[in-house]
C-alpha cells in the first residue's frame, strides 16, 4: 500500500511556512477591511486627502472632538523626517503651530504632537493607524517613542466631525526642527533635498465651501486639483452635463486635464496658465463651482451628448493608491 499523499494537507501548525501564510492572510484581511474613504464623516475629509495625496509641506491644527481627552495640542503634518508617523516635542509657546500664543511652562515651552499623513511604510488601515497616532500624540511626553499600532476607535470620536482644517502651507521644511535647535549635520542634506521638492501651493476657497481646490505651480505648467466629496457616479454625471454644455473650464488659460481617484474620492484636475497667480483663478473657480452645483442637482437622464462626454471623462481617469 503506497504512502498517503500530503498534497493539499497544508503547512504543519507552528511551522515557518504556516506563520508566513497566516501573516499574509492577516495583511490581506486588513486591507479588505480598511475603509474605502478613511476620512468619511469628517468635514475636513477633502483637505485631509489633499494633505496625504499631493501637498508637500503643510501643517494644520488637529480639531479634537469635544469628548476626546487630549492632554495637549497636536498638528497634522504632511510628512515628518524619516516618514515616521508621529512625534511629540516642545516648542516656544508663542509660536507653536504659527497660530498665536499658548500657555507654556516656566521656560515658555509648550508640548505638542505632530501627526503625519504621509508615512513609510503605508498603513493598510489608514483610519485605524491615524486614530492610534492621534491618541498617542495627544498625551505622550516630548521625546517618547511611538509604539505604533491600530486603534478601532472611529476618527469622528477623535476629530471634531464638523470642524474645517486651517491649513498652513510652508515654503520649506524648517518646521521639522525646534525653533532654537540647529539642524544636525547628518540631516542637513536630507533637508536640502526635501526643500527642493516643494512647489508653490495654495488653497482656494469657493463660496459654496464644497470640496478642497488646491493650486500648484509645477514650473512649465500649473494645476488645480479639486478634491470632491460627492459619490462618484453623481459627480461624473454632473461633470458630463457641464462638459456637454461647454462649461468644463476655469476660464481662459485653463484646460480640463482629467481626474483621479484617491482615498475613495474623485479629484478633477485642470491645467492652468503658469503665468497667472493663484488669486487670478478665483472668479473662474466660482463660476465653475456654480455650474457644477447646478448640474449636481439635476436628476434627469443624461442626453446622448452628455453620455458621450461622460465616457470621455471616465476614459481619462486614473486611480492613485
Amino acid at each position: 500500500m503506497g504512502k498517503k499523499s500530503k498534497r493539499g494537507s497544508g503547512p504543519r501548525p507552528g511551522s515557518n511556512r504556516a506563520e508566513r501564510i497566516a501573516a499574509r492572510k492577516a495583511r490581506q484581511e486588513a486591507a479588505l477591511a480598511a475603509p474605502a474613504r478613511p476620512f468619511e464623516g469628517l468635514k475636513a475629509e477633502c483637505d485631509l486627502v489633499a494633505l496625504r495625496a499631493f501637498i508637500a509641506s503643510a501643517t494644520a491644527r488637529v480639531p479634537f472632538a469635544a469628548g476626546f481627552d487630549a492632554a495637549h495640542e497636536a498638528d497634522f503634518a504632511t510628512i515628518l523626517p524619516g516618514a515616521v508617523p508621529v512625534q511629540v516635542r516642545q516648542r516656544d509657546a508663542a509660536v507653536f503651530g504659527e497660530r498665536g500664543a499658548a500657555e507654556g511652562d516656566e521656560g515658555g515651552k509648550v508640548t505638542g504632537g505632530l501627526v503625519a499623513l504621509q508615512t513609510n511604510p503605508e498603513p493598510a488601515d489608514l483610519a485605524g493607524s491615524l486614530a492610534a497616532a492621534l491618541t498617542w500624540a495627544s498625551a505622550a511626553a516630548a521625546g517618547d517613542t511611538y509604539p505604533g499600532g491600530v486603534l478601532g476607535r472611529p476618527l469622528t470620536e477623535i476629530i471634531d466631525p464638523e470642524a474645517e482644517l486651517q491649513v498652513v502651507v510652508h515654503e520649506d521644511f524648517g518646521w521639522w526642527f525646534a525653533d532654537d535647535s540647529d539642524v544636525p549635520a547628518e540631516l542637513s542634506m536630507m533637508l536640502e533635498r526635501a526643500n527642493a521638492t516643494i512647489l508653490p501651493t495654495a488653497r482656494l476657497h469657493p463660496s459654496s465651501g464644497v470640496g478642497a481646490p488646491w493650486w500648484v505651480d509645477a514650473g512649465d505648467r500649473a494645476h488645480l486639483r479639486w478634491v470632491r466629496p460627492e459619490e462618484e457616479t453623481a459627480l461624473m454625471n454632473a461633470l458630463a452635463r457641464v462638459h456637454a454644455a461647454g462649461g468644463l473650464t476655469l476660464g481662459e488659460g485653463s484646460r480640463f486635464a482629467g481626474s483621479f481617484r484617491t482615498h475613495g474620492l474623485v479629484v478633477p484636475v485642470f491645467d492652468l496658465d503658469p503665468e497667472a497667480h493663484h488669486e487670478e483663478w478665483h472668479s473662474g473657480v466660482e463660476e465653475f463651482d456654480a455650474r457644477l452645483t447646478e448640474a449636481l442637482a439635476e436628476t434627469s437622464d443624461l442626453t446622448a451628448a452628455e453620455r458621450s462626454s461622460r465616457a470621455g471623462i471616465i476614459g481619462r481617469q486614473v486611480t492613485l493608491r
